[in-house]
């Protein structure tokens, strides 16, 4: 039986394996998969570089990046009255898009992109 807790764990397990890859993709840094290294080669370690507004904010950020995550997905799935695939699916989009705009906050916040 599926339960309303597991879109939001199957969405969690998402976030956790590939929030450094969507870091990644997002700021160029130099973060890989967990399996491949992490953030070994982010820019973060690079005395003189632009750093990785997720990593520049360190677990406190990283943290609070993740709560912004999570919030809305346990939200869709104990509270929405959509059936499991709809609310899995939403569960798993929020983690994109909201990733996303904590990406575009934090990177425009720290001039990350600016010259």
């Amino acid at each position: 039986m599926l339960t309303k807790w597991s879109p939001f764990a199957i969405s969690f397990v998402a976030d956790c394996v590939f929030f450094i890859n969507l870091c990644s993709w997002i700021f160029k840094c130099g973060c890989r998969s967990l399996w491949a290294g992490a953030d070994m080669a982010c820019n973060i370690h690079m005395a003189h570089a632009k750093h990785c507004p997720f990593c520049a904010h360190g677990s406190v950020g990283q943290a609070a990046v993740m709560i912004a995550i999570i919030a809305p997905q346990i939200f869709i799935s104990l509270r929405t009255p959509w059936n499991w695939p709809v609310r899995m699916l939403a569960a798993l989009a929020m983690f994109p898009l909201v990733e996303g705009v904590a990406a575009l906050v934090l990177g425009t916040a720290d001039g990350y992109w600016s010259n």
